[in-house]
């Protein structure tokens, strides 16, 4: 518990003073699809409680959102999810904040550092932030906050430590289809709802109007 409220912590508070509201056009709140993605999250966090399986392991959801918000506002945005989830799933203080780090956080940040190793090592192409950025890194990121949940926390009743591995890298395949997917379509048709996208960045030889 301990350690996962220092990092919660410190992820807040940091992105609490990199004041990501001050992106937004001055008495307008943050788009409409960074909301629904947000509220989204408490839905994905309590797939396992809903279901009454263990195995049935719960999709993060934050890549995306850093993808879509960026990764200040996409941290901020965990704590009101966090906390429907603990509601929608009944869920305790602990297992709350447990799922706050650990399908949020870690992630969300993983996700981050991904992202800019791809811009950084990357060729500047459409497909390289698709494939790259939308299904390899949300696929790394997952899994390895999968693993390293599993490794700090004991497995749930009635699942051995093997099969929690293996359901967690099955979600994160999952996760990074449907992330990689989304974000191929979000790019063709609504770019503008990707904080991480930019036509000068992505397309450099595309000429503007």
């Amino acid at each position: 518990m301990g350690l996962d409220l220092s990092v919660a912590a410190l992820a807040l508070a940091l992105a609490a003073a990199l004041r990501p509201w001050r992106a937004l056009a001055p008495g307008a709140g943050p788009p409409w699809p960074w909301v629904v993605t947000g509220l989204a999250l408490s839905v994905l966090w309590s797939a396992d409680r809903w279901s009454h399986s263990p195995i049935v392991q719960p999709l993060s959801g934050a890549p995306l959102l850093v993808l879509l918000a960026g990764w200040p506002a996409a941290m901020l945005a965990l704590v009101p999810a966090a906390l429907l989830t603990a509601w929608l799933g009944d869920l305790a203080a602990v297992q709350a904040v447990q799922r706050l780090v650990w399908l949020g956080v870690v992630p969300g940040t993983l996700a981050l550092a991904g992202g800019l190793c791809v811009r950084r090592w990357l060729p500047r192409h459409l497909f390289v932030y698709i494939l790259g950025r939308g299904f390899g890194v949300t696929w790394l990121a997952a899994a390895a906050a999968g693993a390293l949940s599993a490794a700090l926390h004991d497995a749930p009743a009635g699942l051995a430590e093997s099969e929690l591995l293996v359901a967690r890298w099955l979600a994160a395949s999952g996760e990074a289809f449907l992330t990689g997917m989304l974000a191929a379509i979000f790019v063709a048709f609504r770019p503008h709802w990707l904080a991480t996208y930019s036509d000068r960045r992505y397309l450099p030889g595309v000429a503007k109007p």
